[in-house]
């Protein structure tokens, strides 16, 4: 008898005598799930001035403020999770301080982003960012 006959059995008896006996089949080796869709990544790289130096998913870049930004994009960004971080963008140093990033969506096809410096005296600030978008 094999060992998985051998299991069987040994429960089989264990509820004939009236005792409790659990098998499982389950394994510590991950499994893949079921039902999931793949994720696409779109990403942009922005100057301080609001030029696109490279991206996927991006068409345009519209500059209308200090530190204001609209990101047009290819695809539906509705459902999107939006991460945004201030860099350099090609060796441009965005120079000392606090930064921060807002990153939002407009409309389905339009991204907002904001991009400030605290300790400067307007606060909102022109900065270059990256965007990840993972839909």
């Amino acid at each position: 008898m094999n060992r998985r006959g051998r299991t069987v059995a040994v429960g089989a008896l264990a509820l004939v005598a009236g005792g409790a006996f659990i098998t499982s089949g389950a394994s510590a080796a991950p499994t893949a799930g079921t039902g999931t869709t793949a994720a696409t990544t779109y990403w942009a790289k922005v100057t301080a001035g609001g030029s696109l130096v490279a991206g996927s998913g991006i068409t345009g870049v519209y500059k209308f403020g200090n530190g204001r930004y609209n990101l047009y994009t290819n695809f539906n960004a509705s459902n999107c999770a939006l991460t945004g971080t201030l860099n350099t963008n090609g060796g441009s140093d965005p120079g000392p301080g606090t930064s921060s990033i807002l990153v939002g969506a407009v409309s389905s096809s339009t991204l907002f982003v904001r991009t400030a410096t605290p300790s400067s005296q307007s606060v909102d600030d022109d900065r270059p960012f990256s965007l990840v978008i993972a839909c």
